[in-house]
């Protein structure tokens, strides 16, 4: 078995629990390699029995891929992941944690179950969207927004080629069932669970009011075009962020393949939306 870890070193921080993890494969005598962005760190600051090892390319040879921090990791490595399917663990080190889920602390307890294939595989879609001979990927979101101008944008929106909408506002998010608990749920979209197949369009700050957040079938093909004041705006794909001319269309679609995520029955995905959100808790009971 062999392993593909993702993190991200904190120099302001502790950094015990990713040690802690690299001493866990260790122990469960599990072959691991780091990814680049981290491996210089690790070696200069971590001693193991044996010398840590660099991920030179992600392949399928790896098993599984750990990703150690928060959101913004998991978001990294499934970015690398891409069309391998190579089923990922999200151990949580940050603050909310809604893909990364598991907490860090039992890991040992995780490659127990891993061992004994004591977990199930969540299957998340990917959106994708092509733009000037580009196309970029992303679990949670596209988005589309203003650049340079405190000015609203207009955003022609249709769905397979059939006028659907202008959105006179900030910006456009399409987001996926796994991105709706995100920028789309901060913006007044609605939570939908992973195994759905939907996408959920919610514009940002709409000047035209009953513009609600629209919930579609993901095989739906969705085209954007844009006007405004500046002859560029923002599309972004997750974390990537790209300057598009005003002239561009956007097209956005599903990918044709998902990210598998690893789940265990006591951090599932309705457990963490309960602990995360409160769900169920009244504070006026705490003692």
């Amino acid at each position: 078995m062999r392993f593909a870890v993702y993190t991200k070193l904190d120099l302001k921080e502790n950094n015990d629990h990713i040690f802690s993890v690299l001493k866990s494969l260790q122990k469960y005598k599990i072959d691991f390699d780091i990814d680049g962005d981290s491996f210089v760190q690790l070696s200069e600051s971590f001693t193991l029995k044996a010398n840590l090892s660099r991920i030179k390319k992600l392949t399928k040879e790896y098993d599984y891929v750990v990703s150690i921090g928060g959101d913004g990791t998991i978001l990294r490595s499934a970015d690398e992941i891409g069309k391998l399917s190579i089923p990922i663990i999200g151990l949580n080190k940050g603050r909310l944690g809604f893909l990364a889920n598991s907490p860090v602390e039992v890991f040992d307890s995780i490659l127990e179950k891993i061992q004994t294939s004591k977990f199930k595989i969540s299957e998340r879609s990917i959106i994708q969207v092509e733009f000037e001979g580009n196309i970029k990927n992303a679990l949670n979101e596209i988005s589309v927004s203003r650049k340079n101008t405190t000015s609203l944008i207009t955003i022609d929106t249709k769905l397979d080629n059939q006028y659907l909408n202008t959105y006179w506002a900030d910006g456009l998010i399409i987001s996926t069932p796994t991105g709706s608990t995100g920028y789309s749920l901060s913006c007044g979209g609605p939570i939908i669970m992973p195994d759905s197949k939907n996408f959920v369009l919610t514009p940002i700050a709409p000047h035209n009011l009953n513009a609600r957040p629209l919930v579609i079938s993901d095989e739906k093909k969705i085209e954007i075009s844009i006007n405004g004041r500046e002859n560029e705006y923002f599309v972004s794909a997750d974390s990537k962020i790209f300057s598009v001319s005003i002239d561009s269309k956007l097209n956005i679609s599903k990918a044709p393949y998902v990210l598998k995520m690893v789940e265990f029955e006591e951090d599932s995905y309705i457990n963490t939306l309960r602990e995360k959100l409160m769900w169920g808790k009244d504070k006026r009971t705490e003692q």
